[in-house]
């Protein structure tokens, strides 16, 4: 059996992101903004698409002091009717879009008895059937180029229960079975999906947790790492996933959670 030892240029180009193209979701905030970054700094262009025009602006400011080619687009994904221009403008801002990261997100933990039709559905809506209905979009562009990295973002809860979050849990154990289906619909054309589970990270999502003293202690006494996730731990996945590094991988997902799930 030959050994095939590669170059360091070879490494290197295998986790290179110049020249492509990613639009992240949520990206003015917590893992969206994170990633956002990570991307940039391996050489992608980003149209980032956030709700909150502040956020939005600081992120864009703050890209464009280090002169990173980021491309801001305000837009409530919520909107259904909303998505296909959404991927227009995205389309037009760089051309050929070459991976989604599928950041956005909400998580109202409220409990059993107070969910009611329209909470549900707006869990449902924005963690689960947006990722698919976005990526969509983009697929015929990926199809013809014969390249494509979509990125959904699971979670803890989408294999563990917790108090207060049946809603938010039953979105992000579909965001697992979502994107094995997507990699079965696309993988043939050289588009992969794969999924990151975080762990508990300091974001506004887990603000509730973090703000409690007690729960923080727990979650860090739980975790096999016993320390709590800081936003760059997630930096080698996002590349990872999205570069060419992990072209023979599709329709998984990746636990970081320094060990959260593995007892």
């Amino acid at each position: 059996m030959v050994c095939h030892e590669p170059s360091h240029h070879h490494l290197n180009r295998q986790f290179a992101l110049d020249g492509r193209a990613f639009v992240v979701s949520g990206a003015s905030s917590g893992i969206g903004r994170a990633m956002t970054g990570f991307l940039i700094s391996a050489g992608a262009k980003v149209i980032g698409i956030a709700r909150r025009q502040p956020e939005l602006e600081s992120l864009a400011a703050e890209c464009n002091r280090s002169n990173r080619p980021f491309f801001p687009l305000r837009a409530d994904l919520r909107d259904r009717s909303a998505l296909a221009a959404v991927a227009a403008h995205c389309m037009e801002a760089v051309g050929q879009v070459d991976g989604i990261i599928n950041a956005a997100g909400i998580n109202l933990r409220e409990p059993v008895e107070a969910i009611s039709f329209d909470s549900w559905d707006s869990t449902l809506n924005l963690n689960l059937s947006v990722p698919f209905f976005l990526s969509r979009e983009f697929v015929p562009g990926m199809k013809k180029n014969g390249y494509g990295r979509i990125i959904n973002i699971a979670s803890l809860q989408s294999s563990r229960a917790f108090p207060n979050g049946l809603a938010y849990g039953a979105s992000k154990g579909g965001v697992c079975q979502l994107t094995r289906a997507m990699a079965e619909a696309w993988s043939r054309y050289g588009i992969t999906c794969n999924a990151i589970a975080p762990g508990f990270f300091p974001t506004e999502l887990t603000a509730p947790v973090f703000s409690d003293p007690e729960q923080a202690q727990w979650v860090k006494n739980r975790t096999l790492l016993r320390r709590h996730g800081e936003l760059e731990d997630l930096c080698g996945a996002t590349i990872f996933f999205a570069s060419g590094a992990s072209s023979f991988i599709t329709g998984q997902t990746l636990h970081v959670d320094g060990g959260f799930t593995a007892h």
